[in-house]
């Protein structure tokens, strides 16, 4: 049986690009130890975090399986995968608390090419997948999609409707201006779906960040500083919802509509 409860944390590191992006690795290494001080059983790492991003740069990150299996973490992290042609998968793969990948979600959306090519940090062609799987795990089945992603509410559909009850959100950073509606959108998947967000970003300079872990009652945690956001997540309230049946009745036993994930018509929705 799945468990009930799971504290999770997103990090939202002060990030190096370029030439010095190794230097991630250390400091990475020290937000999972602080992750693991203060509880957490799940740690987010941000897109293409800690890397390697750039295919110019090439560094050993062994030391996060490592790190995993000594805290006992299930550890998503960012990172370049190479595919066909030149090109590259982004990529956020799971690693489980045993130190072993249990696999990688590729994004998989726009089709591209998209802006990986404009950014000099990054600086590569980028290839979609067409893949969008579920990760089991004890705490319950969870899912990933990367960054801007956020916005296209059929992909958070397609992972609830599969059954995952939690939906990780790692993004690259530079948001700046589409800071506002891109936060709405972490709590929006989490409303419609009935299940948690967590989601945080790189930050480069002096930009504000979009850290935030929400239910669909209500947004947990937020932050727009670098470091470690922590929040406990009832998955036993997430089962309830889902189940549950709107009634007629005051006071009423939840702030989000429940049942919603059942309401689909496909006969009018072509």
């Amino acid at each position: 049986m799945a468990s009930s409860s799971v504290r999770v944390a997103v990090v939202q590191p002060a990030a190096y690009a370029g030439e010095t992006e190794a230097q991630n690795i250390a400091r990475a290494v020290d937000y999972l130890s602080e992750a693991s001080s203060r509880g957490a059983q799940f740690v987010c790492f941000p897109e293409l975090y800690p890397g390697p991003a750039n295919p110019r740069n090439v560094f050993d990150t062994e030391v996060l399986y490592e790190k995993a299996r000594e805290h006992k973490l299930y550890v998503i992290r960012g990172r370049r995968e190479p595919a066909p042609d030149g090109r590259h998968f982004i990529a956020s793969e799971l690693i489980g608390p045993d130190g072993e990948s249990r696999g990688s979600y590729r994004r998989t959306t726009p089709a591209g090419p998209y802006v990986y090519r404009d950014i000099s940090a990054w600086d590569f062609d980028y290839q979609a997948s067409d893949a969008l799987p579920i990760f089991e795990t004890e705490f319950g089945p969870v899912g990933i999609l990367i960054c801007s992603e956020v916005y296209v509410p059929e992909l958070a559909r397609a992972l609830a409707l599969k059954g995952a009850e939690i939906l990780f959100f790692p993004s690259g950073g530079l948001i700046n201006e589409l800071s506002p509606t891109w936060k709405t959108m972490i709590w929006a998947r989490a409303i419609e779906n009935l299940c948690y967000t967590a989601a945080c970003q790189s930050i480069y300079g002096v930009e504000e960040g979009i850290a935030t872990i929400a239910g669909p009652e209500k947004v947990l945690q937020q932050s727009v500083e670098p470091g470690v956001l922590v929040a406990d997540l009832d998955l036993s309230r997430i089962r309830w919802l889902r189940n549950e049946q709107e009634k007629i009745e005051m006071p009423k036993q939840y702030r989000v509509v429940p049942g919603t994930l059942n309401w689909m018509r496909q006969e009018i929705a072509g």
